[in-house]
């Protein structure tokens, strides 16, 4: 699977000012109601119920909060370099400031999993997390979230 399937260039934000994670779920909401035509506060109920079973903070910054949502037809992913990091309850303790928004159809199942399983590679690169959080132009950070990884096989 290629992170090309789940972004478009319109689903880049260089630089999303927020104050708190809540803050952070919620213009990303905002934004994937946009780009799906789903109700933005089904999202955002969908991505905090998520939430509260564990934080989607994974560590070193990162942040892939997902969901999955009965009226979507096919998987959607969000990314937002946060202008500032802000505390995201990480595994880690540390503050996140990259955040890979990933939705999915209610029966999704394995496709699920294998986008959020290529997702975590992407962001474990440190060549590509350095880049992001370097980056100001969308197009460069979409580049670096779709270019294929030299060491990763085919998901």
């Amino acid at each position: 699977m290629d992170l090309g399937d789940l972004l478009t260039k319109e689903a880049v934000v260089a630089g999303l000012k927020v104050k708190s994670k809540k803050q952070a779920i919620q213009e990303l909401a905002a934004k994937a109601a946009e780009l799906t035509g789903l109700s933005e506060r089904e999202i955002f109920d969908t991505l905090l119920q998520r939430e509260r079973l564990g934080s989607t903070g994974v560590g070193n910054g990162i942040a892939i909060p997902h969901g999955k949502l009965t009226r979507l037809d096919h998987l959607v992913g969000l990314f937002a370099r946060l202008d500032k990091p802000v505390d995201f309850d990480a595994l880690d303790d540390q503050p996140v400031d990259l955040v890979f928004l990933l939705l999915a159809p209610e029966g999704a199942g394995a496709d699920h999993l294998k986008a959020l399983a290529r997702i975590a590679r992407q962001l474990r690169d440190g060549g590509v997390t350095e880049g992001l959080r370097s980056s100001t132009d969308v197009d460069d950070i979409y580049s670096l979230l779709t270019q294929p990884l030299a060491s990763s096989n085919a998901a």
